[in-house]
């Protein structure tokens, strides 16, 4: 175990043991998060989740940190508004799912407490709250990939925690459509299934850009499902573009003799602010999909229940 190990272990021990105290709100907490540093679908995952327990009847809200934005402080989401103000991935939320508070800020349990100040949800969820352990959750849902199992610690690798940690999972997401590994943990293993939507008028020859933890796995995507780019682009994630990306992204367009662009929904939230200076630009929709939602969900709120 290396120094960052070291450190998350010790933290991890003294949340158990007391120590570290954790803040609870009065209504239940869901949390949905992963072991590595980005690339997990988390965001995918929160938004089919949110929709699994509206099917029930369950009136939920959304509680991220906001990765990103340049304001700080709790905020409450307006679809309508810039990535610059609350963050790509909530601004993603908040529009895929209009009937669903999303509150950001830098203490999830400040913004869990606006939520309950604000709006009548029955249960918060916690995006990306594995490992923000100051705030008490009921249900820990952790997202699981192929990748995760061969990784190792940062700095070296990707994994913020060891696998060890399943441990204190209460379900996990294999979201692979391989096999599913013999983990450690007798947790319940949920699967889901990850596709990607293509919009009705992409682009025939579509130059492909993106901001995102993985994006050859993207590129991969975009081309099992008819999407032949003649370019790609890829940015760090959660990069914020600039007027000098646009021109770049244009000028390299107009070399590879695209007649449009395809992006991720995350992507195309921040462009907002430039308009329509990328003629063409279409969002491809990543939804996943769970195998046997039913069973999942009766879990998820029998626990919530008691």
């Amino acid at each position: 175990m290396n120094l960052f190990g070291a450190v998350v272990a010790a933290r991890n021990v003294l949340y158990e043991r007391g120590v570290l105290k954790q803040s609870r709100l009065l209504r239940p907490v869901l949390s949905v998060g992963n072991l590595s540093v980005g690339g997990s679908g988390k965001t995918p995952f929160v938004i089919l989740l949110a929709g699994l327990l509206q099917q029930r009847g369950v009136r939920v809200d959304i509680l991220s940190r906001g990765y990103g934005r340049e304001t700080s402080g709790v905020l409450a989401v307006d679809a309508q508004g810039d990535a610059a103000r609350f963050g790509d991935e909530p601004l993603l939320m908040a529009r895929r799912l209009a009937d669903v508070p999303v509150i950001v800020g830098e203490s999830r349990y400040e913004a869990g407490l606006e939520a309950e100040r604000s709006f009548q949800t029955d249960v918060h969820l916690l995006d990306d709250g594995f490992q923000h352990r100051q705030l008490a959750r009921d249900f820990d849902i952790v997202l699981l990939s192929p990748r995760d199992l061969e990784d190792s610690l940062l700095p070296s690798g990707r994994l913020r925690e060891p696998l060890s940690s399943l441990a204190r999972a209460d379900a996990i997401v294999w979201s692979n459509g391989g096999d599913i590994p013999e983990l450690a943990v007798t947790k319940p293993v949920w699967r889901v299934r990850r596709r990607i939507e293509l919009p009705p008028a992409s682009p025939s020859r579509p130059f492909v850009f993106c901001a995102i933890a993985e994006p050859e796995r993207f590129f991969r995507d975009l081309e099992r499902a008819g999407a032949h780019a003649v370019g790609h682009r890829s940015f760090r994630d959660h990069h914020a573009y600039g007027r000098r990306d646009v021109v770049e992204l244009r000028e390299a367009a107009r070399s590879a003799g695209a007649d449009g662009f395809l992006t991720t929904e995350k992507d195309a939230v921040k462009l907002a602010a430039f308009g329509g200076e990328l003629e063409n630009t279409q969002a491809v929709r990543l939804v996943m999909e769970l195998e046997n939602p039913e069973p999942a969900v009766t879990t998820i709120l029998g626990r919530m229940r008691r």
